[in-house]
């Protein structure tokens, strides 16, 4: 395979499911029980790639039967097991991957690296956008039977829109204080919000919007960054950051291929490179963590109409 890969085992309960996958990439050993999957193929790496519910319970199964695991994100829907799978991982020198691919997304890398730089001098705020047709998501499947549409499930646009929020924090930190206004406001039959408001505030006075949706007929990803003597902004659908400097009115613009698959590639090869190297310290899973604490005050926010005060992780 073109990671290097060559040994690989299938898992899923649904037989047609585990059948049609394996055909798709060439794979011969499947299982329909995880437990039975563990123990026998005994596999040095489990990528997990179930409903959020799951995340965290499949995630520490495999990491105590020897295995470095790749999470897809959310990493889960609730805070109970993650300080469990993240003292679990350190024993074991295991490492435990997030797939929060936007970090290896060309421009938004550029974006982290300009700001590093020091391109538009203090960040005073931002904005970023998210917004897509749920049945659009996965033609191939009922959306109504999607996790994304599934309180039960884990779902709803704050937490699988996390992308947004993850990239957020990466480049301002973590926020002190949220406010959120979310609903169930299009007529798509789901039983979570589909399109949400979240307000953040960081130290030094710095601010952030991020509007996430799943009713959005066209597909919208985009950020801005307004800094003390520039600004930054991103299109998604047309592969350009611009940057903005006003001391001498310059403008920039960076230029990205369209092709969507290598941030995803840049992602596994990033996680291969950990386990074969040993860097087991497992940064992205406590940054998954302080995702899903913001993801769940955001959530707390609107269900009491109050700002929500996160406090300082232990």
């Amino acid at each position: 395979m073109q990671l290097g890969i060559t040994q690989v085992a299938l898992c899923d309960p649904d037989a047609s499911r585990v059948e049609q996958a394996a055909a798709e990439i060439a794979v011969r050993t499947t299982y329909a029980d995880y437990a039975d999957a563990l123990q026998t193929f005994q596999p040095e790496i489990v990528f997990v790639c179930t409903p959020p519910v799951l995340h965290v319970e499949q995630s520490l199964r495999a990491v105590e039967a020897g295995a470095h695991v790749f999470v897809e994100k959310p990493l889960s829907n609730q805070l109970d097991g993650i300080d469990d799978l993240i003292a679990a991982a350190e024993r074991a020198k295991r490492v435990v991957q997030v797939g929060y691919n936007l970090r290896f997304h060309a421009a938004v890398s550029k974006i982290k690296s300009l700001l590093e730089q020091g391109s538009i001098g203090r960040v005073l705020w931002m904005y970023a956008e998210v917004g897509q047709y749920l049945p659009d998501w996965r033609p191939w499947q009922d959306y109504r039977q999607s996790y994304t549409a599934r309180r039960e499930l884990g779902g709803g646009i704050i937490l699988d829109a996390s992308h947004e929020i993850d990239y957020v924090l990466w480049m301002l930190g973590t926020p002190t204080e949220i406010v959120c206004i979310a609903d169930h406001v299009s007529d798509l039959e789901v039983n979570v919000e589909d399109c949400a408001d979240l307000t953040l505030r960081f130290p030094d006075r710095v601010q952030a919007v991020i509007h996430v949706d799943f009713i959005q007929r066209a597909y919208a990803r985009k950020c801005k960054l307004v800094g003390s003597v520039g600004t930054i902004e991103w299109d998604y659908t047309q592969n350009e950051v611009h940057l903005l400097q006003v001391e001498n009115n310059a403008r920039q613009v960076f230029k990205f291929e369209a092709n969507p698959n290598q941030m995803y590639l840049s992602e596994i090869e990033a996680f291969l490179q950990a386990v074969r190297t040993g860097s087991t310290s497992n940064a992205s899973l406590r940054e998954a963590k302080a995702v899903i604490r913001v993801a769940l005050a955001a959530l707390e926010s609107t269900a009491a109409a109050r700002v929500v005060y996160l406090a300082e992780d232990k």
